[in-house]
């Protein structure tokens, strides 16, 4: 990951976990676990977006990845990452999920 891009990737977790917690009264949850946070950190958003658009994968927003279907808000892979709390013996099936962003977020959280 560039120096640009960790910039980038470390100002939206802190803006995700800002938005998780200005949410808490609607999801339940002020907070992300430490395995949901450091998923976020390990996974390169950027690798899951077109080149064009490599430089807005860290902004906190859907992006369109091609034939009409977009990456995931980050916020939002992070709240359904929360919510599913995956457990390393379980089985978890994503279909749809476009780029596989979500899939690696879920993944990486286990």
């Amino acid at each position: 990951m560039s120096k640009l891009h960790q910039r980038a990737h470390d100002a939206l977790l802190q803006e995700i976990e800002a938005e998780v917690r200005d949410t808490h009264d609607r999801t339940g949850r002020a907070s992300l676990s430490e395995r949901v946070i450091q998923a976020l950190r390990r996974v390169p958003r950027e690798a899951f977006v077109p080149a064009h658009l490599q430089d807005a994968a860290y902004q906190n927003m859907p992006l369109p990845i091609g034939h009409q279907q977009t990456i995931s808000q980050p916020y939002i892979v992070a709240l359904m990452t929360e919510l599913l709390e995956p457990q390393a013996d379980q089985v978890v099936l994503e279909v749809g999920t476009g780029s596989g962003y979500q899939a690696a977020v879920t993944l990486n959280r286990i």
